[in-house]
């Protein structure tokens, strides 16, 4: 398995790409084209439009206890299971929707979720969907009873910008405005194993290492990636994009906020985007001294809107160019280099090209980060004030997860008690 490459995606709505094994998939808008681009013939190919899906019944409460409100249907995450066999996207129309690839695409089923959401993830048992939405709260829902609604697990009091979990499914690790990551037990998320916190903008994109289960990736509005003994909340390294990305600069403020990660087991490669950047980073980590080293950049005519690993190691582009929407690059003597003849990415370029009137609304669009960063405030007192009251919030939604798990578990009690 190439790594951290199946999907996530935060935040807001721009055309995404993932791959998993033999499977690609690519959104734009509401449209999902999946399909098995190493294999022949036009028929792999999966078209799913979030336009057709089911709409929820006017005057139906959700989750939430409110009714329906309009969307677009542009799909906002998405994320494979790790084997490949599931798929799950989320969409504006808070709809989440599951996927089988195997032996063929097809939906399983459509449920709706109480926020829109900014990043989801797979479990590596593949029973459970974890989606974290715009109002601080992590909901799970069963894979393996696909209908079932949705349990809330945990809740931050700022928006969640990404959702991971570690390797063998013991620890979820979520992401917020606020600069902070936190890490819990994924059976009792209200149990908080550590916080990894030093990053001084909201965190936006956050990987835990295949290979490496105890390291976690980072990468914030502040300019930095950053690495982590994450169930210490320990910081073991600080990388300042500043000092790499420099050179292009475009403007003497210039911000490097990495809009994506991909990682490659095979060399320990890592990939990143930055957000209104036309250049692809590449580092690769070095294990033993829990470091990153800058090894080179590829600078793209147009801006890129998502990179992937595949599984061998080749790097795929997703870029805003109808004539060239995919780019590969491989390794070969040390230096990342474009390959043109790939039959695989071939057929899937044409596949985008071929839907493309879903993609071009897109190009040219600005940044999805802008109105993340903090606020100055004059007055302090203010600004304290406001802190206060949502350490406050945070504190009370804990105790409310609490309390629920509480009662659960005396209900429990009750039903397992033998009879007199």
């Amino acid at each position: 398995m190439a790594g951290g490459d199946g999907g996530g995606r935060s935040p807001g709505a721009r055309p995404a790409l993932a791959l998993r094994g033999a499977l690609a998939a690519a959104s734009g808008g509401g449209r999902l084209l999946a399909a098995r681009p190493g294999h022949g013939g036009d028929e792999n190919l999966f078209v799913y439009d979030c336009s057709s899906a089911e709409k929820q019944p006017l005057g139906e409460k959700g989750q939430d206890g409110k009714g329906p409100d309009k969307g677009s249907d542009d799909i906002l995450a998405f994320a494979f299971s790790p084997s490949g066999g599931y798929f799950a996207l989320t969409d504006d129309s808070k709809r989440l929707i599951l996927f089988q690839t195997k032996p063929s695409w097809e939906c399983l089923s459509v449920r709706f979720v109480s926020r829109r959401c900014t990043s989801l993830v797979i479990t590596a048992a593949e029973d459970k969907i974890f989606v974290a939405d715009k109002s601080g709260d992590v909901y799970s829902y069963s894979i393996t009873e696909p209908k079932a609604d949705g349990k809330l697990e945990l809740g931050h009091v700022s928006l969640l910008m990404d959702v991971a979990l570690s390797a063998d499914d013991q620890y979820i690790l979520t992401a917020d405005r606020d600069e902070k990551i936190r890490v819990s037990l994924t059976k009792a998320p209200y149990s908080i194993v550590s916080y990894c916190m030093g990053h001084r903008e909201f965190v936006s994109k956050i990987l835990v290492i295949p290979n490496c289960p105890d390291l976690l990736l980072s990468a914030s509005g502040d300019s930095t990636l950053r690495l982590w003994q994450y169930k210490s909340g320990e910081e073991v390294h600080c990388c300042q994009l500043s000092a790499i990305c420099g050179p292009q600069a475009t403007k003497p403020d210039q911000k490097y906020t990495v809009s994506r990660i991909t990682y490659c087991c095979q060399g320990g490669y890592v990939a990143i985007l930055c957000d209104s950047i036309p250049t692809v980073y590449i580092f690769q980590l070095d294990a033993t001294a829990q470091q990153l080293l800058y090894k080179q950049q590829i600078s793209l005519k147009h801006k890129g809107w998502d990179i992937a690993f595949q599984e061998m190691g080749d790097l795929w582009i997703l870029q805003e160019d109808k004539e060239a929407p995919l780019l590969m690059y491989r390794a070969c003597d040390g230096q990342w280099k474009a390959v043109t003849d790939d039959k695989g990415l071939q057929k899937m370029s044409k596949y985008i090209q071929d839907n493309w009137t879903v993609f071009e609304g897109f190009v040219g669009a600005g940044s999805c980060y802008s109105h993340l960063y903090k606020a100055s405030f004059e007055n302090m007192d203010e600004y304290l004030q406001r802190k206060e009251k949502k350490l406050q919030q945070q504190k009370k939604k804990q105790q409310d997860l609490q309390h629920g798990s509480s009662e659960q578990a005396k209900k429990k009690m009750k039903t397992e008690e033998p009879s007199l």
